[in-house]
Protein backbone atom coordinates (compact mmCIF):
# COMPACT_ATOMS: atom_id res chain seq x y z
CA UNK A 1 0.00 0.00 0.00
CA UNK A 2 1.49 3.38 -1.03
CA UNK A 3 1.76 5.99 1.51
CA UNK A 4 -0.54 8.86 0.81
CA UNK A 5 1.08 12.55 -0.46
CA UNK A 6 -1.36 15.60 1.12
CA UNK A 7 -0.71 19.04 -0.76
CA UNK A 8 -1.22 22.54 0.20
CA UNK A 9 -4.23 24.26 -0.26
CA UNK A 10 -4.30 27.58 -1.77
CA UNK A 11 -6.66 29.78 -3.64
CA UNK A 12 -9.59 26.41 -3.19
CA UNK A 13 -7.06 24.40 -5.19
CA UNK A 14 -4.65 21.93 -3.89
CA UNK A 15 -1.37 22.68 -4.68
CA UNK A 16 1.95 19.73 -4.81
CA UNK A 17 5.19 20.50 -4.51
CA UNK A 18 8.58 18.98 -5.63
CA UNK A 19 9.70 18.45 -1.82
CA UNK A 20 7.97 16.56 1.00
CA UNK A 21 8.53 15.46 4.64
CA UNK A 22 7.16 12.62 6.37
CA UNK A 23 4.29 12.27 9.33
CA UNK A 24 5.71 9.34 11.41
CA UNK A 25 3.69 7.19 13.92
CA UNK A 26 5.68 8.00 17.22
CA UNK A 27 4.52 5.09 18.45
CA UNK A 28 5.81 2.95 15.83
CA UNK A 29 8.32 5.03 13.44
CA UNK A 30 8.37 2.13 10.86
CA UNK A 31 4.94 3.30 9.77
CA UNK A 32 5.31 6.54 7.54
CA UNK A 33 1.23 8.22 8.24
CA UNK A 34 1.37 10.48 5.18
CA UNK A 35 3.95 12.77 3.12
CA UNK A 36 2.96 16.24 3.32
CA UNK A 37 4.16 19.32 0.49
CA UNK A 38 6.88 20.96 1.79
CA UNK A 39 5.62 24.79 1.64
CA UNK A 40 7.74 27.92 1.11
CA UNK A 41 7.74 31.14 1.64
CA UNK A 42 6.53 31.63 -1.88
CA UNK A 43 3.74 29.95 -1.09
CA UNK A 44 2.71 31.72 1.85
CA UNK A 45 3.17 34.94 0.12
CA UNK A 46 0.88 33.04 -2.27
CA UNK A 47 -1.91 32.23 0.07
CA UNK A 48 -1.61 35.82 1.53
CA UNK A 49 -2.43 36.76 -2.11
CA UNK A 50 -5.55 34.63 -2.36
CA UNK A 51 -6.82 35.80 0.92
CA UNK A 52 -6.72 39.61 0.19
CA UNK A 53 -8.88 39.21 -2.93
CA UNK A 54 -11.37 36.18 -1.18
CA UNK A 55 -11.74 38.82 1.79
CA UNK A 56 -14.16 41.71 0.60
CA UNK A 57 -16.61 38.95 -0.83
CA UNK A 58 -16.33 36.97 2.12
CA UNK A 59 -16.68 39.35 4.49
CA UNK A 60 -19.58 40.98 3.07
CA UNK A 61 -21.38 37.60 3.06
CA UNK A 62 -24.15 37.49 6.19
CA UNK A 63 -22.87 35.88 8.90
CA UNK A 64 -25.45 33.60 9.15
CA UNK A 65 -24.62 32.30 5.71
CA UNK A 66 -20.72 32.07 6.91
CA UNK A 67 -22.21 29.74 9.77
CA UNK A 68 -24.03 27.96 7.41
CA UNK A 69 -20.82 26.14 6.18
CA UNK A 70 -19.31 25.75 9.26
CA UNK A 71 -22.35 23.22 10.33
CA UNK A 72 -21.71 21.41 6.83
CA UNK A 73 -18.38 20.90 7.74
CA UNK A 74 -18.72 19.70 11.12
CA UNK A 75 -21.35 17.41 9.13
CA UNK A 76 -18.62 16.21 7.08
CA UNK A 77 -16.11 15.85 10.04
CA UNK A 78 -18.96 13.57 12.43
CA UNK A 79 -19.31 11.41 9.21
CA UNK A 80 -15.30 10.75 9.28
CA UNK A 81 -15.18 10.76 13.17
CA UNK A 82 -13.52 7.29 13.32
CA UNK A 83 -10.70 7.67 10.92
CA UNK A 84 -10.00 11.15 12.36
CA UNK A 85 -9.72 9.48 15.51
CA UNK A 86 -7.43 6.75 14.64
CA UNK A 87 -5.02 9.69 12.22
CA UNK A 88 -4.52 11.59 15.65
CA UNK A 89 -3.41 8.38 17.57
CA UNK A 90 -1.46 7.37 14.82
CA UNK A 91 0.36 11.10 14.02
CA UNK A 92 0.57 12.50 17.15
CA UNK A 93 0.81 9.02 19.84
CA UNK A 94 -1.93 9.92 22.37
CA UNK A 95 -4.52 7.01 23.05
CA UNK A 96 -7.33 6.49 20.91
CA UNK A 97 -10.16 7.54 23.81
CA UNK A 98 -8.39 10.43 24.11
CA UNK A 99 -8.41 11.38 20.24
CA UNK A 100 -11.74 10.78 20.07
CA UNK A 101 -12.56 13.14 22.43
CA UNK A 102 -10.86 15.82 21.21
CA UNK A 103 -12.06 15.11 17.30
CA UNK A 104 -15.71 15.26 19.17
CA UNK A 105 -14.84 18.85 20.41
CA UNK A 106 -13.61 20.34 17.26
CA UNK A 107 -16.74 19.26 15.72
CA UNK A 108 -18.22 20.78 18.74
CA UNK A 109 -16.43 24.03 18.38
CA UNK A 110 -17.12 24.11 14.58
CA UNK A 111 -21.47 23.93 15.86
CA UNK A 112 -20.24 26.47 18.93
CA UNK A 113 -18.56 29.42 16.25
CA UNK A 114 -21.49 28.40 13.38
CA UNK A 115 -24.15 29.48 15.57
CA UNK A 116 -22.50 32.51 16.61
CA UNK A 117 -22.41 33.35 12.71
CA UNK A 118 -26.31 34.53 13.90
CA UNK A 119 -25.71 36.40 16.76
CA UNK A 120 -21.81 38.50 16.40
CA UNK A 121 -23.06 41.10 19.15
CA UNK A 122 -22.64 44.87 19.18
CA UNK A 123 -23.62 47.48 21.39
CA UNK A 124 -26.91 49.88 21.25
CA UNK A 125 -26.71 52.16 24.11
CA UNK A 126 -28.53 55.60 24.40
CA UNK A 127 -27.23 58.95 23.52
CA UNK A 128 -27.24 61.73 26.29
CA UNK A 129 -28.14 64.21 23.06
CA UNK A 130 -31.27 64.39 21.67
CA UNK A 131 -32.76 62.13 18.38
CA UNK A 132 -29.33 60.98 18.01
CA UNK A 133 -28.65 56.83 17.65
CA UNK A 134 -25.83 55.38 18.78
CA UNK A 135 -24.72 51.63 17.46
CA UNK A 136 -21.19 49.84 17.55
CA UNK A 137 -21.28 47.05 14.86
CA UNK A 138 -18.36 43.85 14.18
CA UNK A 139 -16.54 44.31 11.44
CA UNK A 140 -13.39 41.19 10.53
CA UNK A 141 -9.71 42.03 10.84
CA UNK A 142 -8.96 41.01 7.81
CA UNK A 143 -6.50 38.21 6.38
CA UNK A 144 -5.08 36.21 9.74
CA UNK A 145 -2.49 34.02 10.12
CA UNK A 146 -3.08 30.58 12.62
CA UNK A 147 0.23 29.03 13.79
CA UNK A 148 -1.05 25.69 15.82
CA UNK A 149 1.00 23.47 17.86
CA UNK A 150 1.38 19.21 17.57
CA UNK A 151 -0.54 18.64 20.59
CA UNK A 152 -4.12 19.29 20.14
CA UNK A 153 -4.04 18.68 16.11
CA UNK A 154 -7.28 19.47 15.93
CA UNK A 155 -8.64 21.31 18.40
CA UNK A 156 -7.08 23.94 18.73
CA UNK A 157 -7.15 24.27 14.71
CA UNK A 158 -10.94 24.14 15.34
CA UNK A 159 -10.94 26.78 17.77
CA UNK A 160 -8.67 29.10 15.69
CA UNK A 161 -10.20 28.97 12.47
CA UNK A 162 -14.26 28.62 13.58
CA UNK A 163 -13.67 32.62 14.86
CA UNK A 164 -11.96 34.17 12.66
CA UNK A 165 -13.81 32.47 9.26
CA UNK A 166 -17.37 33.30 11.29
CA UNK A 167 -16.37 36.90 11.54
CA UNK A 168 -15.54 37.20 8.25
CA UNK A 169 -11.56 37.11 8.20
CA UNK A 170 -9.84 34.84 5.65
CA UNK A 171 -7.21 32.50 6.67
CA UNK A 172 -3.73 30.79 6.37
CA UNK A 173 -3.41 28.23 8.70
CA UNK A 174 0.12 26.80 9.02
CA UNK A 175 0.06 23.70 11.06
CA UNK A 176 2.71 22.04 13.36
CA UNK A 177 4.90 19.94 11.03
CA UNK A 178 4.55 16.60 13.20
CA UNK A 179 1.28 16.04 13.10
CA UNK A 180 -0.18 18.08 10.07
CA UNK A 181 -2.73 15.65 9.18
CA UNK A 182 -5.80 16.77 11.68
CA UNK A 183 -5.91 20.05 10.89
CA UNK A 184 -5.59 19.30 6.77
CA UNK A 185 -8.60 17.48 7.43
CA UNK A 186 -10.12 20.39 8.99
CA UNK A 187 -9.22 22.52 5.59
CA UNK A 188 -10.80 18.96 3.43
CA UNK A 189 -13.80 19.21 4.99
CA UNK A 190 -14.38 22.99 4.75
CA UNK A 191 -13.72 22.77 1.23
CA UNK A 192 -16.33 19.75 0.57
CA UNK A 193 -18.77 22.41 2.53
CA UNK A 194 -18.30 24.80 -0.19
CA UNK A 195 -16.25 27.39 1.39
CA UNK A 196 -15.35 29.80 -1.66
CA UNK A 197 -11.69 30.14 -3.36
CA UNK A 198 -9.14 31.74 -0.95
CA UNK A 199 -11.13 31.74 2.40
CA UNK A 200 -9.14 29.32 3.85
CA UNK A 201 -5.52 28.09 2.75
CA UNK A 202 -2.96 25.75 4.54
CA UNK A 203 0.50 25.68 3.83
CA UNK A 204 2.73 22.89 5.87
CA UNK A 205 6.58 22.95 6.59
CA UNK A 206 9.31 24.99 7.69
CA UNK A 207 8.18 26.62 10.86
CA UNK A 208 11.19 28.95 10.68
CA UNK A 209 10.84 29.97 6.83
CA UNK A 210 6.66 29.77 7.09
CA UNK A 211 6.80 31.68 10.07
CA UNK A 212 8.84 34.52 9.01
CA UNK A 213 6.79 34.63 5.46
CA UNK A 214 3.43 35.02 7.65
CA UNK A 215 5.08 38.18 9.22
CA UNK A 216 6.39 39.57 6.31
CA UNK A 217 3.20 39.09 4.19
CA UNK A 218 1.75 42.66 4.03
CA UNK A 219 -1.68 41.86 3.74
CA UNK A 220 -1.49 39.63 6.65
CA UNK A 221 -3.11 41.93 9.43
CA UNK A 222 -3.15 39.23 12.32
CA UNK A 223 -1.11 35.99 13.94
CA UNK A 224 -2.71 33.62 16.10
CA UNK A 225 -0.24 31.42 17.73
CA UNK A 226 -0.16 28.78 20.09
CA UNK A 227 3.48 27.16 21.14
CA UNK A 228 6.44 27.60 23.36
CA UNK A 229 7.63 30.70 24.73
CA UNK A 230 10.87 31.09 22.72
CA UNK A 231 8.82 31.07 19.36
CA UNK A 232 6.01 33.49 20.68
CA UNK A 233 8.37 36.17 22.07
CA UNK A 234 10.13 36.24 19.22
CA UNK A 235 6.82 36.54 17.07
CA UNK A 236 5.89 38.95 19.22
CA UNK A 237 9.09 41.50 18.51
CA UNK A 238 8.42 40.51 14.94
CA UNK A 239 5.14 41.27 14.85
CA UNK A 240 5.24 44.53 16.69
CA UNK A 241 7.61 45.88 14.10
CA UNK A 242 4.29 45.94 11.55
CA UNK A 243 2.19 46.35 14.34
CA UNK A 244 -0.42 43.30 13.94
CA UNK A 245 -3.15 41.95 16.20
CA UNK A 246 -1.37 39.56 17.85
CA UNK A 247 -2.55 36.34 20.51
CA UNK A 248 0.17 34.55 21.52
CA UNK A 249 -0.40 30.83 23.69
CA UNK A 250 2.72 29.91 25.12
CA UNK A 251 4.03 27.83 27.94
CA UNK A 252 2.61 26.96 31.90
CA UNK A 253 4.28 25.56 34.74
CA UNK A 254 0.89 24.07 36.44
CA UNK A 255 0.16 24.17 39.97
CA UNK A 256 -2.41 21.65 41.71
CA UNK A 257 -2.63 22.26 45.54
CA UNK A 258 -3.43 19.18 47.41
CA UNK A 259 -4.42 20.56 50.90
CA UNK A 260 -5.02 17.89 54.12
CA UNK A 261 -8.97 18.30 53.68
CA UNK A 262 -9.15 17.22 50.18
CA UNK A 263 -10.65 13.82 48.99
CA UNK A 264 -7.84 11.94 49.38
CA UNK A 265 -8.83 9.56 46.35
CA UNK A 266 -10.20 11.79 43.88
CA UNK A 267 -7.21 14.15 44.93
CA UNK A 268 -4.77 11.51 43.88
CA UNK A 269 -7.17 10.68 40.44
CA UNK A 270 -7.13 14.69 39.34
CA UNK A 271 -3.12 14.44 39.69
CA UNK A 272 -2.51 11.48 38.07
CA UNK A 273 -4.95 12.07 35.13
CA UNK A 274 -3.64 15.96 34.94
CA UNK A 275 0.46 15.21 34.84
CA UNK A 276 0.28 11.88 32.80
CA UNK A 277 -2.46 11.20 30.45
CA UNK A 278 -1.83 12.57 26.89
CA UNK A 279 1.86 12.08 27.94
CA UNK A 280 1.91 15.13 29.51
CA UNK A 281 1.87 16.87 26.35
CA UNK A 282 -0.71 19.70 27.38
CA UNK A 283 0.15 23.48 28.50
CA UNK A 284 -2.57 22.94 31.03
CA UNK A 285 -1.16 19.46 32.51
CA UNK A 286 -0.11 19.87 35.98
CA UNK A 287 3.58 19.48 36.81
CA UNK A 288 3.96 20.62 40.21
CA UNK A 289 1.96 18.87 42.77
CA UNK A 290 1.73 20.72 45.75
CA UNK A 291 1.06 19.19 49.07
CA UNK A 292 0.00 20.47 52.55
CA UNK A 293 2.16 18.89 55.66
CA UNK A 294 -0.49 16.63 57.15
CA UNK A 295 -0.93 14.83 54.61
CA UNK A 296 2.34 14.75 52.46
CA UNK A 297 3.79 11.25 52.81
CA UNK A 298 0.49 9.91 52.48
CA UNK A 299 -0.32 11.39 49.28
CA UNK A 300 2.88 10.39 47.68
CA UNK A 301 2.58 7.25 48.84
CA UNK A 302 -0.90 6.89 47.33
CA UNK A 303 0.09 8.83 43.88
CA UNK A 304 3.19 6.66 43.59
CA UNK A 305 1.71 3.55 43.40
CA UNK A 306 -1.24 4.77 41.21
CA UNK A 307 1.02 5.72 38.80
CA UNK A 308 2.88 2.46 38.88
CA UNK A 309 -0.47 0.81 37.66
CA UNK A 310 -0.71 3.23 33.95
CA UNK A 311 -0.04 1.21 31.00
CA UNK A 312 2.39 2.60 28.63
CA UNK A 313 1.90 1.46 24.96
CA UNK A 314 0.57 1.89 21.52
CA UNK A 315 -2.17 4.69 21.89
CA UNK A 316 -4.39 2.10 19.35
CA UNK A 317 -4.15 -0.70 22.26
CA UNK A 318 -7.07 -1.49 24.20
CA UNK A 319 -6.15 -0.12 27.86
CA UNK A 320 -3.34 1.75 27.19
CA UNK A 321 -3.52 5.16 29.66
CA UNK A 322 -0.19 6.63 28.54
CA UNK A 323 1.22 6.93 24.47
CA UNK A 324 4.72 7.95 23.59
CA UNK A 325 6.27 11.65 23.21
CA UNK A 326 5.02 13.05 20.12
CA UNK A 327 8.77 12.90 18.08
CA UNK A 328 12.30 12.30 19.25
CA UNK A 329 12.98 15.93 19.97
CA UNK A 330 10.12 16.06 22.55
CA UNK A 331 11.49 12.40 24.07
CA UNK A 332 15.21 13.48 24.46
CA UNK A 333 13.96 17.02 26.15
CA UNK A 334 12.05 14.65 28.92
CA UNK A 335 15.02 12.97 29.24
CA UNK A 336 17.19 15.65 29.86
CA UNK A 337 14.66 16.96 32.55
CA UNK A 338 14.74 13.37 34.18
CA UNK A 339 18.65 13.84 33.84
CA UNK A 340 18.21 17.15 35.21
CA UNK A 341 15.77 15.99 38.41
CA UNK A 342 18.49 13.06 39.21
CA UNK A 343 20.86 15.72 40.50
CA UNK A 344 18.96 18.06 42.06
CA UNK A 345 16.19 15.90 43.91
CA UNK A 346 17.93 12.52 43.54
CA UNK A 347 16.26 9.14 42.05
CA UNK A 348 12.67 9.33 41.23
CA UNK A 349 10.28 7.35 43.18
CA UNK A 350 9.06 6.00 40.32
CA UNK A 351 9.72 5.92 36.63
CA UNK A 352 12.92 8.00 35.04
CA UNK A 353 13.74 5.85 31.94
CA UNK A 354 13.33 5.73 28.52
CA UNK A 355 11.03 2.21 27.54
CA UNK A 356 13.06 0.53 23.97
CA UNK A 357 12.63 -2.98 24.37
CA UNK A 358 9.98 -5.81 22.84
CA UNK A 359 6.92 -3.93 21.94
CA UNK A 360 8.33 -0.39 22.37
CA UNK A 361 11.25 -0.39 20.46
CA UNK A 362 10.19 1.61 17.82
CA UNK A 363 8.65 4.19 19.38
CA UNK A 364 9.15 7.35 21.64
CA UNK A 365 8.06 5.67 24.91
CA UNK A 366 9.07 6.92 28.45
CA UNK A 367 8.01 6.08 31.98
CA UNK A 368 5.75 8.47 33.86
CA UNK A 369 8.10 9.84 36.84
CA UNK A 370 7.52 10.67 40.41
CA UNK A 371 10.42 13.30 41.65
CA UNK A 372 9.40 13.86 45.53
CA UNK A 373 10.57 16.53 47.55
CA UNK A 374 11.18 19.16 45.07
CA UNK A 375 11.83 22.73 46.28
CA UNK A 376 11.11 26.02 44.75
CA UNK A 377 14.79 26.82 43.38
CA UNK A 378 14.97 23.68 41.32
CA UNK A 379 14.69 23.52 37.38
CA UNK A 380 12.00 20.72 37.32
CA UNK A 381 10.08 23.24 39.97
CA UNK A 382 10.84 26.30 37.28
CA UNK A 383 10.73 25.14 33.70
CA UNK A 384 8.62 23.69 31.45
CA UNK A 385 8.84 19.91 30.62
CA UNK A 386 5.93 18.94 28.61
CA UNK A 387 6.23 15.72 29.31
CA UNK A 388 5.11 12.97 32.04
CA UNK A 389 7.21 13.98 34.84
CA UNK A 390 5.63 15.29 37.77
CA UNK A 391 7.88 17.01 40.67
CA UNK A 392 6.03 17.03 44.22
CA UNK A 393 6.53 19.85 46.82
CA UNK A 394 5.53 20.17 50.65
CA UNK A 395 4.05 23.26 51.86
CA UNK A 396 3.57 23.95 55.34
CA UNK A 397 -0.11 25.34 55.03
CA UNK A 398 -2.82 26.56 52.72
CA UNK A 399 -0.87 29.87 52.73
CA UNK A 400 2.78 28.57 51.77
CA UNK A 401 1.17 26.41 48.84
CA UNK A 402 0.09 29.15 47.40
CA UNK A 403 2.81 31.32 47.76
CA UNK A 404 4.67 28.15 45.93
CA UNK A 405 1.93 27.96 43.29
CA UNK A 406 2.14 31.78 42.15
CA UNK A 407 6.24 31.87 42.47
CA UNK A 408 7.23 31.16 38.59
CA UNK A 409 7.16 33.19 35.19
CA UNK A 410 3.62 31.03 34.16
CA UNK A 411 0.45 31.56 35.05
CA UNK A 412 -1.71 29.15 32.69
CA UNK A 413 -3.59 26.96 34.99
CA UNK A 414 -4.07 25.45 38.11
CA UNK A 415 -6.00 23.47 40.32
CA UNK A 416 -6.91 22.93 44.22
CA UNK A 417 -8.16 19.63 45.90
CA UNK A 418 -10.20 20.90 48.87
CA UNK A 419 -13.56 20.76 50.78
CA UNK A 420 -13.13 24.17 52.14
CA UNK A 421 -15.11 26.76 50.33
CA UNK A 422 -12.96 29.61 52.14
CA UNK A 423 -9.85 28.18 50.74
CA UNK A 424 -11.58 27.94 47.53
CA UNK A 425 -12.52 31.40 47.00
CA UNK A 426 -9.03 32.69 48.18
CA UNK A 427 -7.62 30.12 45.77
CA UNK A 428 -10.04 31.78 43.05
CA UNK A 429 -9.21 34.98 43.88
CA UNK A 430 -5.23 35.24 44.76
CA UNK A 431 -4.33 32.51 42.43
CA UNK A 432 -2.08 34.21 39.53
CA UNK A 433 -3.34 31.67 36.40
CA UNK A 434 -6.15 32.10 33.82
CA UNK A 435 -7.64 29.11 34.24
CA UNK A 436 -8.80 27.70 37.55
CA UNK A 437 -10.02 24.53 38.25
CA UNK A 438 -11.69 23.16 41.57
CA UNK A 439 -11.41 19.33 42.86
CA UNK A 440 -10.54 18.51 38.86
CA UNK A 441 -7.48 17.70 36.70
CA UNK A 442 -5.66 21.16 35.69
CA UNK A 443 -6.17 19.95 32.57
CA UNK A 444 -9.56 19.68 30.81
CA UNK A 445 -11.07 22.82 28.96
CA UNK A 446 -14.37 23.60 27.38
CA UNK A 447 -14.89 25.74 24.45
CA UNK A 448 -17.73 27.57 25.76
CA UNK A 449 -15.74 29.87 27.98
CA UNK A 450 -12.37 32.35 27.29
CA UNK A 451 -9.39 30.32 27.41
CA UNK A 452 -5.56 32.05 28.03
CA UNK A 453 -3.39 32.68 30.58
CA UNK A 454 -1.55 35.16 32.46
CA UNK A 455 1.67 36.02 33.23
CA UNK A 456 4.63 35.03 30.78
CA UNK A 457 1.89 31.90 29.81
CA UNK A 458 -0.26 34.37 27.30
CA UNK A 459 -0.46 37.54 25.54
CA UNK A 460 -3.39 39.62 23.62
CA UNK A 461 -7.21 38.34 23.62
CA UNK A 462 -8.76 35.43 25.05
CA UNK A 463 -9.38 32.12 22.70
CA UNK A 464 -13.02 30.03 22.77
CA UNK A 465 -16.51 31.04 23.74
CA UNK A 466 -17.80 34.36 23.19
CA UNK A 467 -14.17 36.26 23.62
CA UNK A 468 -12.95 34.23 20.95
CA UNK A 469 -14.62 36.95 18.79
CA UNK A 470 -12.72 39.54 20.26
CA UNK A 471 -9.46 38.74 18.68
CA UNK A 472 -10.45 37.96 15.56
CA UNK A 473 -13.48 41.29 15.23
CA UNK A 474 -13.11 44.77 15.97
CA UNK A 475 -15.48 47.54 16.27
CA UNK A 476 -17.35 50.28 14.04
CA UNK A 477 -19.05 53.02 16.00
CA UNK A 478 -21.86 55.03 14.68
CA UNK A 479 -23.77 57.79 15.61
CA UNK A 480 -26.58 58.85 13.87
CA UNK A 481 -28.68 62.15 14.12
CA UNK A 482 -32.13 61.87 13.09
Amino acid sequence: MSTPTFSNYINGEWIESAKTFEDRNPANTDEIVGLFCKGTAKDVEDAAAAAEAAFPAWSAMPAPARGAILFKAAEILEKQFDLLGAEMTREEGKTLPEAKGEVRRAINIFRYFAGEGSRLPGHLVPSERDRVHMFAIRKPIGVVGLITPWNFPIAIPAWKMAPALVCGNTVIVKPASVSPLCCWRLVEALHEAGIPKGVINFVAGSGGELGQALVNAKPVKAISFTGSNEIGNWLHAEGSKRHLRLQLEMGGKNPTIVLNDADFNSAVENVVNAAFFSTGQKCTATSRAIVEDGIYDRFLEALVERTKKLKVGDGMKPGVDIGPCVDKGQLETVLKYIEIGRKEAGEPLCGGHRLDKGEYAKGYFVEPTVFANVTECMTIAREEIFGPVLAVMRAKDFADAMRIANDVPFGLSASIQTSNVSRVFDFVYKMEAGLLTVNLPSAGVEYQLPFGGTKESSFGPKEQGPAALDFYSDYKTIYLKY
